[in-house]
């Protein structure tokens, strides 16, 4: 049996009963059609960035998608760059800045395969994939055919998607990047970035100062991988930022009048999820038995001497989240992909 901790970033999970590596997208398809003839549970492994896997493990069959392959035309002022999903995201977006593509190096740093990114709806610091996909294409297991879905058709929205509403559906083999042909980063419309950069919200710098800058933000808060240093060994964020409806909104603010909020379309409420939790008494660092709250930021938990068990950080988890909902009545959601276990006891 292969032992999954060593293949995410938490350095936690157990064994998988069967293990398989595919290194064509025609395997891994032949690999997951195989398995649900035989009636087989799969998992299908990227980076292991954002999973947390019971510490039973898993009991079936886990592929790792080590596809490689990028394809690059050109449509107009735009470079259309076709990605297979095994290939590495951060190595994308260095070609992508020293190419002279823009519209994803603000997501500098961010760990895991480009496969896992449209799940994800990947983001930071202002900028999303959602915003330059053209187009994933996918293995349907529900009609066994491997099908092109367009941005439309992928139901994007903030750290969601079709893909991640229905995990058991869709196995993603490549995705298509259209990025403006520019030597200058798209807008720079987060605060903290813009401030790091001494830039107008909204302005533009080259695309290697904005990629220098987001990674020196990510490194301060323990979200660039690093062996030396314990905060890395994470899932990256662990919660959301709650998105609320009006109700929920006055709710709150009647708990917490003053809290940080964003505006959202059609009065929805985004609010900083490391303000709730701080403000709910778990700051930076605070530790249970063998896990921790990063110490350079709320919303990753660590498992710094990589002596810890699922189970110790699914505890963790739900002490914060209780401890937020009491506190404010939101209820956390968490963004790591949980297999094998859950929030709920």
């Amino acid at each position: 049996m292969e032992m999954l901790a060593p293949y995410t970033t938490l350095r936690l999970g157990g064994p998988a009963q069967d293990f398989a590596e595919a290194t064509s997208a025609e395997q891994l398809v032949s690999l997951i059609a195989e398995a649900d003839m035989k009636g087989l549970p799969t998992l299908v492994l990227g980076g292991g960035s954002n999973l947390v896997v019971a510490d039973e493990g898993f009991d079936g069959l886990v592929i790792k998608v080590a596809t490689e392959g990028v394809s690059v035309s050109r449509d107009g002022e735009e470079a259309v760059v076709t990605v297979e999903a095994g290939e590495d995201w951060d190595r994308l977006v260095v070609r992508a800045v020293a190419e002279g593509w823009s519209g994803i190096e603000c997501i500098s740093g961010v760990p895991g395969l480009v496969g896992s990114t449209p799940i994800q709806n990947v983001g930071a610091y202002g900028q999303e994939v959602a915003q330059t996909i053209r187009c994933v294409r996918a293995y349907d297991r529900l009609t066994r055919q491997v099908v092109d879905l367009e941005a439309r058709q992928c139901g994007f929205s903030y750290r969601d998607s079709l893909f991640k509403r229905d995990l058991a559906r869709y196995v993603v083999l490549a995705v298509t990047y259209a990025l403006d042909i520019s030597e200058m980063s798209g807008p720079v419309v987060y605060e903290e970035l813009a401030r790091r950069l001494g830039a107008e919200p909204g302005g533009r710098v080259p695309l290697a100062r904005a990629r220098e800058a987001v990674l020196a933000l990510r490194r301060g808060k323990g979200m660039v991988l690093d062996p030396d240093d314990p905060d890395t060994r994470s899932a990256g964020s662990f919660f959301t930022n709650p998105v609320l409806s009006p109700e929920q909104a006055a709710k709150l603010a009647g708990r917490a009048p003053g809290h940080p909020s964003w505006d959202l379309p059609g009065g929805m409420v985004k609010v900083p999820a490391a303000w709730l939790i701080e403000q709910a008494g778990y700051p930076k660092g605070y530790e249970r038995g063998p896990v921790r709250i990063s110490t350079k930021h709320t919303l990753a938990l660590t498992n710094p001497t990589g002596a810890a068990t699922t189970g110790d950080l699914l505890a963790l988890a739900r002490e914060v989240r209780q401890g937020v909902r009491e506190k404010f009545g939101v209820t956390l959601v968490n963004e790591p992909v949980l297999v094998g276990c859950s929030l709920e006891e």
